[in-house]
């Protein structure tokens, strides 16, 4: 795959990494039900054959498990793929999850982090959720302490707006922001991608295919038979109004997909990578066979024409819903709702 400098960092992505969120399995809040342990090591060892070689995973995802399954799939892997995980986000014994930046705890989390995936340093280190706002500069402060200490090499953010992303940068350097994007929550298009790409923050693209719900293996059938501890249950994305508008888009998204020899998977995260200040995408797989079917799309380029007719279906769309002309109508803000906060 070809790769892109992350930022100001040394570090050279691909333009498509393993997303672990998934693979955390259920048994709290944000879970996707059920997952089978080895289902996600063969998934990682497939998407580092693929030739990804970078893994995105966060303390919380399965509280803590996504971590240690990383560590297992990694145990004995000859060529190593960077590590990026998150902290902000703890829960209790009741598996309650709130946010935190208070310095003394994220200093705990990223010592839990090291431990659970067995390594001395992390390669990317990121704070989840700009919450509490009043705790960023603090929680900020000992992301840089750090990285001064060894223990992290470089620092970047989740969901941070632009006045976040300031307010950081005033502290200490940003190498990296993880927002939300894809062609159903495109908010960030307006300010927060022309910011990172003028100040050099590179930009890891989260949920670029909606959590599944874009890559044409989704049904109406089987969004109903989701299991109840599947947070996507309660996405406004798989929902009315908005669940018939993403399958009508799928359906265009198959069809261009079918003029180019590539599935829905590689159209949709092919359009996100065409932005010029997106580094790269995460795409998340529970199991073998997904990650290869979306791999393609680092390569892949969409012509003008295939992005004019995408563009034209929104347009279509936002009059149908009487929504007036702008091209987008989005499921969630980036800083709120249910579908940005299970991120």
């Amino acid at each position: 795959m070809n790769v892109k400098r992350l930022g100001k960092s040394d570090l050279e992505i691909t333009s498509v990494g393993f997303g672990a969120w998934a693979i955390g399995g259920s048994g709290y809040e944000w879970g996707w039900g059920a997952q089978d342990d080895a289902d996600s090591i063969a998934a990682i060892h497939e998407a580092l054959d693929a030739g990804a070689n970078w893994i995105d995973t966060a303390a919380v995802y399965g509280l803590g498990r996504s971590e240690e399954v990383v560590a297992r799939a990694l145990h004995g892997v000859r060529r190593r793929p960077y590590v990026f995980t998150k902290c902000g986000m703890i829960w209790d014994e009741n598996r309650q999850v709130g946010n935190r930046l208070k310095a003394d705890s994220i200093r705990r989390e990223c010592e839990a982090s090291l431990r659970r995936l067995r390594v001395d340093c992390i390669d990317l280190y990121q704070i989840h959720w700009p919450k509490p706002a009043e705790d960023i500069e603090e929680g900020w402060a000992m992301m840089a302490a750090l990285q001064r200490e060894g223990k992290v090499r470089w620092i970047g953010v989740s969901n941070f707006d632009v006045d976040q992303l300031r307010q950081a940068q005033a502290i200490a350097p940003v190498t990296s922001l993880q927002p939300p994007y894809s062609l159903v929550r495109r908010q960030v298009e307006e300010e927060i991608l022309p910011f990172c790409f003028h100040h050099h923050i590179g930009v890891i693209a989260y949920s670029p295919m909606a959590s599944g719900l874009l890559t044409g293996a989704m049904t109406r059938e089987r969004v109903a038979a989701l299991p109840p501890d599947d947070w996507r249950r309660r996405s406004p994305d798989y929902q009315e109004p908005l669940l018939s508008r993403n399958l009508r888009l799928v359906r265009l998204l198959e069809a261009i997909g079918r003029q180019r020899g590539r599935s829905p998977a590689e159209v949709v995260v092919a359009w996100v990578l065409r932005h010029p200040a997106v580094t790269g995408a995460i795409v998340g797989a529970r199991r073998p066979g997904q990650f290869e079917g979306v791999a393609g799309a680092a390569e892949f380029r969409l012509s003008n024409r295939e992005v004019a007719e995408i563009e034209a279906f929104f347009r279509l769309e936002a009059r149908r819903a009487g929504a007036g002309s702008h091209p987008v109508v989005d499921s969630a803000p980036i800083a709120g709702g249910q579908a940005a906060a299970a991120r």
